[in-house]
């Protein structure tokens, strides 16, 4: 099973449209080897729109709140590219991911 990113499609700031599903779009479209990139419905962040996750058999999960999708795909795709070389998920120096380093909202343990 690839690597896996969810990206939340209903995540909107007040009196917005959600962008959840163009971003995503975006992250497809730049084709990250080895990652699939799904929309869900809800990633119970409503509070700091928009929302994503990545996920992957034997890794730790993340979860973030606060990403920009009209600004944050190249940073996006810098964090795909740091979790997918963790072997184990943990990112040690998240430096590279940009200003996504700052809206981590949570770490789960590997199952």
């Amino acid at each position: 099973m690839a690597d896996i990113v969810y990206v939340c499609d209903t995540c909107a700031a007040p009196a917005e449209a959600p962008k959840g599903a163009a971003f995503a779009g975006a992250l497809r479209a730049a084709e990250p080897k080895g990652v699939e990139i799904r929309t869900v419905s809800c990633l119970n962040m409503c509070n700091a729109p928009l929302a994503l996750a990545l996920r992957a058999p034997g890794k730790v999960a993340y979860l973030f709140s606060g990403v920009q999708p009209d600004t944050d795909v190249t940073d996006t795709l810098a964090l795909i590219r740091l979790y997918r070389a963790a072997p184990d998920g943990v990112i040690t120096d998240a430096r590279p991911a940009g200003r996504l380093r700052f809206c981590l909202a949570g770490r789960i343990p590997a199952i």
